[in-house]
């Protein structure tokens, strides 16, 4: 790994996708053997194990894009509303819209096998962006972008630029590879820009969510929200 410019972590640093997130990009499409690797910024898509180490070994990953779900929230977050009810609140209108069914039997989930891109909520914090994106696993989507604006992203690069540069200063290899994103993020800060969809973008699915209409806490009941 460290041959060819890989960055390894220690025994007991944690799992791998929350230092991921630390080293991402904005534009970042990525990949992880895990079905929760779901990055905050940019966009990933969970691939197997033995799919991450292929494209380890020749630098590219094939990728076919799927469709979209657009995932609009309007209005204001009421008070005693938690973002897991916002994640249960997903499921929940689409199975009032019948994109979603409940039973077994003749399954619909508009969710499966395409992206979900969630807009209305500009202002979170990336950790709490990662509670949606991450979320959407329970969803069987193919992965999950939201569309933020600049100052929490802004914010996160500086705190990643902080937690990298330690990582140097404590002998984190590949060093090289460390001070390049650094360098990387550190041009972005410089000059900010956010990718947005298209004007005529076209997607699988559109749901509204008002969060005038979110009033009461949400329970989950096998990845069926009840409200």
């Amino acid at each position: 790994m460290r041959s060819r410019g890989g960055v390894t972590l220690k025994p007991g640093d944690g799992i791998i996708h929350s230092w991921l997130n630390r080293m991402l990009l904005p534009d970042t499409v990525g990949t992880g053997g895990d079905s929760h690797t779901r990055f905050p910024i940019g966009i990933s898509f969970p691939a197997g194990s033995g799919l991450v180490a292929f494209g380890a070994s020749i630098g590219v990953l094939p990728l076919d894009m799927p469709e979209s779900v657009l995932v609009r929230f309007s209005g204001t977050m009421q008070t005693g509303i938690t973002l897991r009810d916002l994640v249960n609140a997903i499921p929940y209108v689409a199975i009032q819209q019948g994109l979603l069914t409940v039973e077994k039997t003749n399954k619909k989930n508009i969710f499966s096998g395409r992206i979900l891109e969630i807009e209305g909520l500009g202002d979170l914090k990336i950790e709490q962006a990662f509670e949606l994106t991450d979320a959407s696993a329970e969803r069987s989507s193919n992965g999950c972008t939201i569309k933020l604006n600049q100052a929490p992203v802004a914010e996160y690069l500086q705190s990643n630029i902080a937690l990298l540069s330690s990582m140097i200063e404590m002998d984190y290899e590949d060093k090289k590879t460390i001070a390049r994103r650094i360098q990387t993020m550190q041009k972005w800060l410089d000059a900010p820009e956010l990718l947005t969809a298209d004007d005529n973008a076209e997607y699988a699915a559109t749901i509204e969510i008002n969060l005038m209409t979110l009033k009461n806490p949400s329970l989950l009941a096998q990845m069926t929200p009840m409200m």
